[in-house]
């Protein structure tokens, strides 16, 4: 691990040599009627970089493993596998999101590797930009807190006069050929430390209680049906809560074929357990069963797999309190900290 310092004037030229070295993904601005938005996107110069985003519309999970992704192809007896991994810097990532990559990393980890996620994960570098500005629906600073990032290659915190960048992996030393970095100085090490701390005073909502009190309380409240019927009653069964969160992995799997019946491809596309097909299964001969058919069950599986069913796997919750459930809910009901905070202690 080792500090450096760059100056303001110096940034946007580090950005701009990385870009012609390297595909560099990065928040950038996306304009809406109503707001400013953000995604992660391929950066072409150093001007779209913003790294005073709130929020992304879409985690950047979505690099690694994206909403629909080809697994293998096959024409007659010949099959061929789809992972083409590209080298590419993940920049200006936040640390909630690092996180939740951590999370989905140990779960395609684990028992059989899943390789069309890892190949993509272990081909990119990944560089923390320090939080500039909260999200509305944030509550990361109370969820987790003892679940520290661990994926990320470098840490960049904006300080007064430029950016203190925290080199923790071979691969995000590697960056430092490309600015001009100098050894950052105590105070600039401990600047940083500041605007990170303070920072997270400023998250709107809070998660009362700890992890374990809230694993505990979440799981004795499963069976208070009333409970659920009155969390999900204006529920749409959408699955927006699903398709905007970093932690969650659950998807489909399709096989297809061209017209000539010889062709065709194996393809995954992300799934969510708020829709109604989500546990539907076929009991063969045209019979099936829907084993949460009711929306009060799928909107309570997914606090119990938010809250506490992952909680040992994982270290912490399987939520990282980034908002962005909140913001996408139609209804408005899916804040995991007014949810969680309503559950009653156990």
């Amino acid at each position: 691990m080792s500090f450096h310092f760059i100056k303001e004037q110096d940034f946007a030229a580090f950005v701009a040599d990385l870009i012609r070295a390297k595909t560099v993904i990065g928040p950038v601005a996306k304009t809406s009627r109503q707001q400013e938005k953000f995604v992660f996107a391929k950066l072409s110069g150093p001007e779209e970089l913003r790294l005073d985003y709130d929020v992304t519309i879409l985690p950047p999970k979505k690099e690694f493993f994206p909403p629909k992704q080809h697994l293998l192809l096959f024409d007659g007896a010949r099959v061929s596998g789809c992972v083409e991994p590209v080298e590419k810097v993940l920049f200006g990532v936040h640390f909630y999101d690092v996180k939740a990559l951590d999370m989905t990393d140990t779960l395609f980890r684990e028992k059989n590797e899943d390789r069309n996620y890892l190949a993509h994960r272990e081909a990119a570098t990944i560089v923390i930009s320090s939080i500039q500005k909260v999200s509305p629906r944030a509550f990361w600073a109370s969820i987790g807190s003892e679940v520290k990032p661990r994926g990320h290659d470098a840490w960049l915190t904006k300080v007064a006069g430029g950016h203190v960048y925290e080199a923790v992996t071979a691969k995000g030393e590697a960056l430092l050929k490309h600015g001009r970095f100098a050894q950052a100085s105590q105070p600039q090490i401990a600047g940083a430390r500041q605007a990170n701390e303070e920072i997270s005073k400023q998250c709107p909502e809070q998660l009362k209680g700890t992890s374990a009190s809230n694993a505990k309380k979440v799981r004795a409240a499963f069976g208070v049906e009333e409970l659920w019927t009155k969390f999900a009653q204006d529920c749409f069964s959408c699955g927006s809560c699903n398709t905007v969160c970093p932690t969650c992995y659950c998807f489909d799997v399709q096989d297809w074929w061209h017209i000539d019946q010889d062709s065709g491809g194996r393809t995954r596309t992300w799934d969510s357990c708020l829709t109604e097909d989500f546990a539907k299964i076929s009991l063969g001969a045209g019979a099936q069963e829907n084993f949460r058919e009711e929306r009060a069950e799928r909107f309570r599986h997914r606090f119990m797999r938010k809250a506490a069913y992952l909680n040992e796997k994982l270290g912490g919750p399987a939520c990282v309190g980034c908002g962005r459930c909140s913001a996408a809910c139609t209804a408005d009901i899916a804040d995991p900290a007014t949810v969680i905070n309503s559950i009653p202690e156990a």
